[in-house]
């Protein structure tokens, strides 16, 4: 049988076969969870919490939730990203709302051609299930232009896979550089901020806030209430195609450019100051496994960090804290601060893996 005929077969042509690269998502398996598997007690305020590149964003709810990478997908889909209402909110506020989001820059959309006389349609695609039927939205907000479309989809028990386009946009074009240029939000809970209005389905418009959600059932309703959601993809034109599958190492990569956890062990560093106190601190130098996307905000994942010094005992920095020194989005000079006993110019080395960095959208 011929190719063509082998494709037509499946329901497909040839003409809408995707050469190259074609899922814009980054992470869209859920295969990537570099700050956690699991956070409890989620809900106060927004954050990357487990998967990368997916963000929690809440505002004003009592609701609280779990959010976990979890080993349950689909067929062909080791992982799953899933949420587990642990506090409902049944008093929903004018200004509550829940959405899982995706941050795109803007150099990375161009071939979208937003805002010319080629615009391109867009197709998003993903497998969705819940504990029961719910309605919720998907929305593409442009924060350059301030523009936005949603369309609804429902849930069942069973995966299903979920097929949604959005039409062109010739209106406003996306920026062409490393800052936030698009969202992606799943609109789980909302107030009447955001679900008071008429839906904007058809076409994208100036963001009026009530219609972001209109329609959406709210996730908080019970603590029975879950939700699980793998296998996103988006992608140029009107047709979904199946799910472009990448390696964990490239997938590891492109997360890499946002966020880069549990690193340091090794690092080299000198003493800085030291007082009688015992305050001081050292300055070590930090590369990166990969350039990111720009210069990255340090913390630590603990406040005592161990360093080894030549020819003598290990010792702690109690009360550590990390500061920028001379930081580039290719790796820098950090200073670790806190209570140490080491003189200045004293030759130091990282013991333990504490170090984040985080250049996030």
């Amino acid at each position: 049988m011929s190719k063509a005929a082998e494709l037509a077969k499946a329901g497909e042509t040839l003409t809408n076969q995707p050469s190259g690269r074609k899922n814009i998502i980054i992470n869209g398996a859920m295969q990537v969870a570099q700050r956690s598997a699991s956070v409890t007690g989620i809900g106060a305020s927004a954050g990357y919490f487990t998967l990368d590149r997916w963000k929690i964003s809440t505002a004003a709810s009592a609701g609280r939730l779990t959010m976990t990478q979890t080993a349950d997908g689909p067929s062909g889909f080791a992982n799953c990203l899933k949420l587990d209402c642990t506090t409902a909110d049944t008093s929903i506020a004018a200004g509550e709302n829940l959405f899982i989001q995706h941050r795109f820059e803007g150099q990375d959309l161009q071939q979208i051609k937003k805002g010319t006389s080629d615009a391109e349609s867009i197709t998003l695609s993903f497998y969705i299930k819940a504990n029961a039927v719910f309605t919720f939205g998907v929305e593409l907000l442009d924060i350059d232009n301030t523009r936005q479309i949603t369309k609804l989809f429902d849930t069942t028990t069973d995966w299903v896979r979920h097929e949604l386009t959005f039409p062109a946009d010739t209106t406003g074009a996306f920026d062409d550089n490393n800052a936030r240029s698009l969202d992606i939000n799943f609109h789980l809970h909302g107030g009447s901020n955001t679900t008071s209005g008429t839906l904007n389905t058809a076409s994208w418009a100036s963001t009026t806030n009530a219609n972001r959600a209109a329609g959406i059932d709210s996730f908080y309703s019970n603590t029975n209430n879950n939700f699980f959601i793998t296998g996103v993809q988006m992608e140029i034109g009107s047709q979904a195609t199946n799910f472009e599958h990448r390696s964990f190492g490239e997938e590891l990569d492109l997360c890499s450019r946002y966020f880069q956890g549990t690193i340091g062990s090794g690092y080299f560093g000198v003493g800085r100051t030291a007082a009688s106190s015992g305050s001081g601190s050292i300055m070590i130098q930090v590369p990166l496994t990969h350039e990111m996307r720009a210069a990255p905000t340090p913390s630590l994942s603990a406040t005592t960090v161990t360093f080894a010094e030549p020819n003598a005992a290990n010792f702690n920095v109690t009360s550590a804290s990390i500061a920028n020194a001379h930081p580039t989005a290719r790796g820098g000079a950090y200073y670790i601060n806190g209570t140490m006993t080491v003189a200045v110019g004293d030759n130091v080395f990282l013991s333990t893996n504490y170090i984040k960095m985080d250049a996030e959208l």
